[in-house]
């Protein structure tokens, strides 16, 4: 089966619930759509916002209270906020990755070693029985060591270590300054235990296409970033038919639009390229863009540097048709969106229709979100921008 670039673009769009809010609670729409971007901590909610049908805010500072929904250090060696029932799969797939990357040179010039983070874990997460502050866990280590910590030492360990993110202040759950809390299933060791990274990863690949795919070996080893040698072994694993217990293969082959090869999981939405797809007033980071390899699918070549800034600033998008095709943030009065594109009149009165209900959704939590990242919008060409009014 051969499918189109705007077929891939709507198969996006449905999993990740872009095509029509769905009427679901916090944690099965978090579910649904695998995992959400959460280096900023408004960005979940107006991920959710931009998903889910009554979307109550509320509900997501619950579940973050009561580790249902968990943020943690994951795919990609970044933030993410994903269902608890992901989480250990999750780490363990990724965990090779952010050993090599967090116990390199960095940490061992403190003068630990690879082999003392292993040995320290079990001892951080048995004193992250309740959240503990960057401060109480650094004097930990250096009570442990019998030392101050060196520069490298808690920066390596506490990425390395699987802990999760405790919520401390409002307006979205987490603060600048983060605590830590152990999880309440550990993540099996890598080095103990390699077998547990290979099937975690399977796990994981499966969850990425139902809530991404179709996608390449390319795409799933840019979303997890993990090595493109395992992604393919998990597939090739994950296409062998399991006879003995009665089903056949987890994940099926597919041609791209450019001849490629894609994979996909059985019986997946993949709508009609002509499926109409509303705009979208898209959170800074949203997985949707950061996903994959080939970010085309998305993102317009010509849009792509002005909306992933040098510094790996991914913000606020305009989604249109599908495809991004400007920038917002909040102003006085409303939402302030720039088009890369002439865009048709009803395009601009939909917009305000949803720059309404973001203002309304803003207003109680923080009317000025996203506002530390507005030096970017002087750097912007020259682009149609209004002024969509928030009442």
């Amino acid at each position: 089966m051969t499918i189109t670039a705007r077929g891939l673009n709507r198969s996006t769009l449905a999993r990740q619930l872009l095509l029509e809010r769905a009427p679901l609670g916090v944690e099965d729409g978090i579910r649904r759509v695998v995992a959400l971007q959460a280096q900023q901590p408004a960005s979940p909610y107006l991920a959710l916002w931009n998903r889910l049908s009554g979307f109550d805010p509320a509900g997501l500072d619950a579940a973050f209270a009561r580790h249902t929904v968990v943020k943690a250090t994951l795919m990609r060696i970044t933030l993410h906020a994903v269902h608890h029932e992901d989480f250990t799969a999750f780490r363990e797939a990724v965990q090779p990755g952010v050993r090599a990357s967090r116990l390199g040179d960095r940490f061992t010039a403190s003068g630990l070693t690879a082999e003392d983070a292993d040995a320290l874990v079990p001892e951080l997460l048995a004193f992250a029985d309740r959240p503990r502050t960057n401060a109480e866990c650094e004097a930990w280590l250096g009570e442990r060591l019998g030392a101050p910590a060196q520069p490298g030492a808690w920066w390596g360990l506490r990425q390395y270590a699987p802990l999760l993110h405790a919520p401390t202040a409002r307006p979205w759950s987490f603060g600048e300054r983060p605590s830590y809390i152990a999880p309440p299933t550990v993540p099996r060791a890598v080095p103990a235990d390699p077998e547990a990274s290979e099937e975690s990863l399977r796990k994981l690949v499966l969850r990425y296409l139902e809530g991404f795919g179709p996608a390449s070996v390319a795409d799933v080893a840019q979303f997890a970033m993990v090595q493109r040698a395992r992604v393919r072994k998990a597939l090739q694993e994950l296409r062998a038919p399991t006879e003995p217990e009665g089903h056949g293969p987890r994940v099926e082959r597919l041609e791209g639009p450019k001849g490629e090869e894609l994979f996909d999981v059985p019986g997946a939405p993949r709508p009609d390229e002509d499926t109409p797809a509303p705009p979208r007033l898209m959170a800074m980071w949203d997985s949707t863009l950061l996903a994959y390899s080939d970010r085309d699918r998305v993102v317009p070549p010509q849009y792509r540097k002005l909306v992933t800034r040098v510094n790996g600033d991914t913000l606020a998008t305009l989604l249109v048709d599908g495809y991004v095709a400007g920038v917002w943030r909040p102003t006085a009065g409303g939402i302030e969106a720039t088009a890369f594109h002439p865009l048709p009149d009803g395009t601009w009165e939909a917009l305000a229709d949803e720059a309404r209900s973001l203002t309304a959704f803003l207003a109680d939590r923080d009317p000025a979100v996203y506002s530390r990242y507005g030096h970017w919008w002087n750097k912007l060409p020259t682009a149609e921008t209004r002024l969509l009014p928030g009442s």
